[in-house]
């Protein structure tokens, strides 16, 4: 049997309900082989983020060889790339082995309030990753910074979406969960027009990696095959399943359980 591999460029989260880790177990639950560049260690809880080390971009760029060098990559996403640098050498790697497709979480803030990427990375982070991108994945905050429009309703986002695409990415995923809507509508724009995917807003705290969890998603479907419309319903069917039944660990913002039952309809064949 062969496996579909994603690959993950993310930070790792010591608390492991979002980066790395989250990626990883998500890959697992829906049967793709999880590889990893680690761009930065964070010393992370449900609470907030203590200390963040940078990894050398040098060992970034040879991770990134190690794995591309050796495995067949079906797709991949990025996650926290907190500095120009880092993405620099990312893109420039992701661009050396031809990966793809490729989906941008931009992550920017943790869920805690903490900042992951520096003011000076998102203008490099528009001009290199996001023309390599075949999805963009920002909540309503990161399609702000990203597009540079204020976002208040569906049109708002509809048209920061497509400033995003004129910066070079295929499609862009801006999710709703920042909105007060019931349910919540997830905005996928692409050069075929928008599509809508609305699920019943969970409350819960447990709400620590959801983003980073939805993109891994994602890149699991397409590792898998499917096309990127049926990728992104299968995404938000399993973030929703996942936040149904979180395990409501920790003091703050608790971790999803990333291995939901799977209902009979949404079983892999």
């Amino acid at each position: 049997m062969t496996l579909p591999v994603a690959l993950s460029i993310a930070g790792s989260d010591s608390g492991a309900g979002a980066g790395i880790q989250a990626d990883l177990k998500t890959f697992a639950a829906l049967g793709v082989y999880g590889v990893t560049v680690i761009t930065a260690i964070t010393a992370q809880n449900t609470v907030g983020v203590r200390a963040v080390q940078e990894v050398d971009a040098g060992v970034i760029a040879a991770q990134l060889d190690a794995v591309a060098d050796d495995f067949s990559i079906a797709a991949l996403k990025t996650g926290m790339l907190s500095s120009a640098a880092i993405i620099e050498v990312v893109a420039a790697g992701i661009e050396r082995h031809r990966l793809r497709p490729l989906v941008v979480d931009p992550v920017m803030i943790a869920k805690s309030g903490d900042r992951l990427l520096r003011e000076d990375a998102v203008e490099a982070l528009r001009r290199r990753l996001l023309p390599l991108a075949h999805l963009v994945t920002p909540n309503i905050p990161e399609a702000e910074a990203l597009s540079g429009r204020t976002i208040r309703t569906r049109d708002d986002r509809v048209a920061a979406a497509r400033a995003i695409l004129e910066l070079g990415a295929q499609a862009v995923v801006i999710k709703g969960g920042h909105a007060q809507d019931d349910p919540i509508v997830d905005l996928l724009v692409d050069g075929q027009g928008v599509h809508e995917y609305p699920a019943p807003r969970i409350v819960t705290t447990s709400t620590h990696g959801t983003g980073c969890t939805f993109s891994a998603a994602i890149t699991a479907a397409l590792a898998a095959g499917l096309d990127l419309a049926r990728a992104v319903a299968e995404a938000r069917d399993y973030v929703s399943r996942a936040l149904a039944s979180a395990p409501a660990l920790g003091h703050g913002h608790g971790p999803l359980n990333h291995f939901p039952a799977m209902p009979v309809a949404h079983a892999r064949r």
